[in-house]
């Protein structure tokens, strides 16, 4: 009877410390770079899908801690600062740019090692492969960030064709597409890096905690498909890869920031 009632007690206030740690931690704040960012509260999810294709099995329940994520893609107005502070080489077809029209559209043509720089000087970081995936489809096992539906073009930006810097869709315009924790574009518009090395193989070994990739690796992972893919690509579970230093017109990033515990 003594060890039920202690029992109870322990488990309510690690109950009360959860519910106390999650009151702390603000809903949404601002990045040094002054991007918008948004929490995505710690907890598990189902990461990877069954029946699709085989580096996405097996699904398997993960483990995160609390983190923010960028409620938008890095803007082409954001990376034009982030080069005016640090000298940083300029992305593929920089010329192309209008900056009175295209500020708000995603950066695009930036290596990994560009995206990596750019969250690090502002004191973030890249998202993990896990953390990207939670952020996108949330705890209840969604296809893509808003449910089970079939992309349209109310959700995202896809099929399109190159034709310069004006084929990009400023970011956070199609409010359907937002995924459960209220971030935009995690399906479509732009491919966006992570910080993990690729491995095809790497969900049938990796922990069930805070999931961080491989240690080593010749290609970064890719999410969320981009203007360029086909509904088929912008699943949440979907996983794609570059060398680090390929620099493409499809490819963007957002960043995180760890949530203090």
């Amino acid at each position: 009877m003594r060890l039920h009632l202690l029992s109870g007690i322990l488990a309510a206030a690690l109950m009360w410390t959860s519910a106390a740690t999650a009151q702390e931690q603000p809903p949404a704040i601002s990045g040094k770079d002054g991007a918008p960012m948004v929490l995505v509260p710690a907890g598990e999810f189902t990461m990877g899908l069954d029946g699709w294709d085989a580096d996405e099995k097996p699904a398997h329940r993960v483990f995160l801690d609390a983190f923010y994520m960028d409620k938008y893609e890095v803007t082409i107005a954001q990376y034009t600062k982030f080069m005016q502070e640090t000298g940083r080489e300029q992305p593929a077809q920089w010329k192309d740019v209008n900056p009175a029209t295209d500020g708000a559209r995603p950066v695009v043509g930036v290596t990994w090692h560009d995206a990596d720089a750019y969250c690090r000087h502002y004191g973030k970081r890249l998202p993990t492969e896990a953390e990207w995936e939670k952020a996108a489809r949330g705890a209840d096992g969604r296809r893509f960030p808003w449910g089970h539906e079939e992309p349209t073009d109310r959700h995202a930006y896809f099929g399109a064709v190159w034709i310069g810097y004006g084929t990009l869709l400023p970011v956070g315009s199609l409010e359907a597409g937002k995924s459960p924790y209220g971030i935009y574009d995690l399906a479509g518009n732009v491919w966006e890096w992570v910080a993990d090395w690729y491995d095809m193989d790497y969900y049938k070994k990796s922990p069930d905690r805070n999931p961080t990739g491989p240690p080593r690796g010749g290609s970064k992972v890719l999410r969320g498909g981009s203007w360029y893919n086909m509904l088929y690509d912008l699943r949440s579970t979907n996983r794609y890869y570059y060398v680090p230093a390929n620099k493409f017109f499809d490819l963007g990033f957002r960043c995180l920031q760890s949530s203090p515990k």
